[in-house]
């Protein structure tokens, strides 16, 4: 079934490139005779189902499209491999933090509920939610790197652990004020159950409750809100690596798009990157869900 989503992804996104206005050569260097000649050669003057079908064939090979830009014959698999590189690192680190964060303060708030760390925790979460990461990274460059000159301005490959904490913070942010307010939420309403209060009863406190009883049946909706963050922190955000200078899936897309021409091979090959990458993190959930609550995984096996 993920195959055939991904398929189906690939035909949809290759029929609306292929329909789209716009031209992949850079007409202001290139004459109408130069542009009707190259789309002949690149086979761009055939049947959109013809041009898909070789497409695929190139794919399933190892190749995106022809292998090459359309714009300026670049190749593109090390140019991508290079730019996820950088995404996906800075990415990991954005997760990291923003799932540690989140649900730190999230469980935090819900020991507290009702009380001044569940509001101070609250507040933090809504104001996390509604300050776009770009205004909140302008803050910290303008702190730690203008007014206490101890982070670099922008992103430096030599020195990547260090350039990459303030990308990391700027892109976490959204992701740890949704996770805190999920968890906080999810919670305060397990540990009003019923099969809570009857483990209490029972004689179980503290952290055997949370641990058995609270944290397992709470983490269920969070990590079904953690997936989509997961995929937008892997890919890059546009705004950010931009400011910042890195050279990511987000900047390579804005480029591929916003550039003179748009290269159909590199948004078709970034477009199955994504879309990949989320699949996989939903099949990866879907192992979770049975991990976290063994009830799921039973009831699979029932049918």
């Amino acid at each position: 079934m993920s195959l055939l989503t991904l398929f189906l992804i690939i035909f949809v996104l290759f029929v609306l490139i292929r329909i789209m206005p716009g031209n992949p050569f850079p007409v202001e260097r290139m004459s109408a005779e130069m542009i009707l000649q190259k789309r002949a050669e690149l086979g761009l003057d055939n049947p959109i189902m013809v041009q898909f079908a070789d497409y695929m064939s190139l794919l399933l090979s190892g190749s995106f499209g022809n292998g090459t830009s359309l714009y300026n014959g670049a190749p593109i698999k090390p140019i991508l491999l290079t730019c996820l590189e950088n995404s996906f690192k800075i990415g990991v680190l954005s997760i990291l933090f923003g799932t540690v964060t989140g649900l730190l303060i999230g469980i935090t708030a819900a020991l507290h509920r009702g009380k001044f760390l569940d509001g101070f925790c609250t507040v933090l979460s809504i104001l996390g939610v509604c300050i776009p990461s770009y205004v909140f990274m302008i803050f910290l460059q303008y702190t730690f790197s203008y007014k206490i000159p101890f982070f670099p301005y922008f992103f430096d490959p030599s020195q990547f652990l260090f350039s990459s904490i303030m990308p990391s913070l700027s892109l976490s942010l959204l992701s740890v004020s949704v996770i805190a307010r999920f968890t906080r939420n999810e919670m305060v309403e397990v540990m009003n159950s019923d099969y809570v209060k009857l483990a209490e009863s029972k004689g179980i406190y503290g952290f055997q409750l949370m641990r058995k009883h609270v944290l397992r049946n709470a983490l269920i909706p969070v990590v079904t809100v953690i997936a989509p963050l997961v995929v937008d922190l892997l890919t890059g955000a546009m705004v950010i690596e931009k400011i910042y200078g890195i050279n990511g899936v987000g900047k390579l897309m804005v480029d591929a798009i916003a550039g003179e021409g748009i290269d159909y091979n590199y948004v078709l090959a970034l477009g199955i990157v994504f879309s990949s990458l989320y699949i996989g993190v939903m099949l990866i959930l879907d192992i979770l869900y049975g991990i976290i609550d063994p009830r799921i995984r039973l009831a699979a096996k029932e049918h």
